[in-house]
């Protein structure tokens, strides 16, 4: 199997897409009957559908399991179970249009993840793997809107709009809830599920609707090609001009060339303090953040990972290009993976101030392992610690000064009191 790079992703991915749809969407009744397949064959636990000979033959030289890894649920009594099923789907299964032996397939694939209980392993297809790999490389094409899974409310939500968009034009605003994509509920969609029905060829035409403080709204939004995905957002203050602020909405590839630029624009500017925005971050590429955080961090450990076996992979920093001036991080409780990374190796350093509300707590890393198909699963392989050897999975960063936002005073006067707070201690390091 081909692996890709490590990556610690909550994982929000920009509404971007590369590639003509075509042939990706299927009939919606093979595709809605092959995942109700799915769970069915999920709850029997076929976990072992590519185990042994099987597996073998289909994926080529590959490492065989090994025996300490358990007992295979692949034999003779599960097989039969899914003849069983499979023929009972075919001579009773009523439904408007037929299920298609493919459909069945990836039910099961899905099925097999999806039994794990983790809602960051996932199964991709063929397209949906090249729209993950599309859109952290900065890619884009839709309507130009960045798309995250509420996980209190298990629904998708729209977690940051790019300016001159089609999602900007047509009115969708951060924190709009995704209800339904073309007339599809979103309800217990993975976040590829969801972004992949948001996404399309350009020109055609996706109808959303939208939950916005408890209004529901009908859009209809027409793709477009999208330039590179604007990772970083970046200027002087107005209350202070010797204050830059630096906002990171996601870790992909192309983050770290754009944070580099905002740096060094703001130093043009006479920068004396940095605002390093992480509110609403829910991750993204862990070299990303490594990268960054070695634009940041003295000479030591920015964080290190161990899998199941205890395998322990670090990853430091030489501290050349260690920031020497004084800095607040605005963190809440949607700063996930990747910004917790960033976050809690600052805080271990005491390099800067965090500043508003207890982080997500994703400690955990993903990988995907591609497949001669082009198909891939993403699995959970590690769990990451910071410096100091925190592991803040399920349990979040607390930031240094524990501030909520003030919804209210946003909303009528315009005032970000966490910036506020920030801008305070900015000021007060800077005498």
């Amino acid at each position: 199997m081909d692996r890709q790079e490590e990556a610690v992703d909550n994982k929000l991915q920009p509404e971007v897409k590369t590639e003509e749809e075509g042939e990706r969407k299927r009939k919606s009744g093979e595709f809605r009957s092959g995942m109700l397949i799915g769970a069915l064959i999920a709850s029997i636990l076929l976990l072992g559908i590519y185990a042994g000979r099987m597996a073998y033959r289909f994926y080529g030289a590959q490492r065989a399991v090994s025996a300490s890894a358990g007992e295979s649920v692949l034999d003779s009594e599960v097989l039969e179970k899914i003849q069983f099923i499979q023929n009972l789907i075919q001579q009773e299964y009523y439904y408007e249009e037929d299920v298609s032996p493919e459909a069945l397939r990836e039910g099961i694939y899905r099925g097999m993840v999806k039994a794990l209980g983790d809602p960051y392993s996932e199964y991709y297809s063929k397209d949906e793997l090249e729209e993950v790999m599309n859109s952290n490389q900065g890619v884009s094409y839709g309507i130009g809107a960045m798309i995250s899974i509420n996980e209190k409310m298990g629904i998708a939500m729209i977690s940051g709009v790019m300016e001159e968009s089609p999602a900007l034009k047509a009115g969708l605003e951060e924190g709009d809830l995704i209800y339904e994509v073309d007339g599809e509920s979103t309800q217990g969609m993975s976040l590829t599920q969801v972004v992949s029905r948001v996404k399309g060829k350009e020109g055609t035409t996706v109808h959303l609707t939208i939950y916005r403080e408890g209004e529901a709204i009908e859009l209809d939004i027409e793709r477009g090609k999208l330039l590179e995905t604007a990772t970083v957002e970046y200027g002087i203050l107005e209350a202070n001009e010797e204050i830059g602020y630096l906002r990171i909405r996601e870790f992909d590839v192309v983050t770290v060339d754009q944070y580099t630029e905002a740096m060094a624009e703001l130093r043009e500017y006479g920068m004396k303090g940095l605002v390093l925005d992480l509110r609403d971050n829910p991750g993204g590429n862990l070299n990303a953040v490594v990268e960054i955080a070695r634009k940041i961090l003295p000479a030591g450990l920015i964080v290190y990972t161990e899998d199941k076996q205890g395998n322990r992979k670090e990853y430091t920093c030489d501290g050349k290009r260690e920031l020497d001036i004084p800095l607040v991080v605005l963190v809440n409780e949607y700063s996930a993976s990747a910004s917790e990374i960033l976050a809690g190796a600052i805080q271990d350093y005491n390099k800067g101030t965090l500043v508003g509300v207890v982080t997500y707590g994703k400690g955990i890393v993903q990988q995907i392992q591609k497949m001669r198909d082009g198909t891939a699963v993403k699995l959970t392989i590690s769990a990451y610690y910071t410096p100091a050897g925190r592991n803040i999975h399920k349990v979040g960063i607390e930031p240094d000064v524990v501030l909520e936002y003030d919804q209210e005073a946003s909303e009528e006067k315009g005032i970000d009191n966490q910036l506020e707070k920030a801008i305070e201690i900015l000021e007060g390091k800077m005498e």
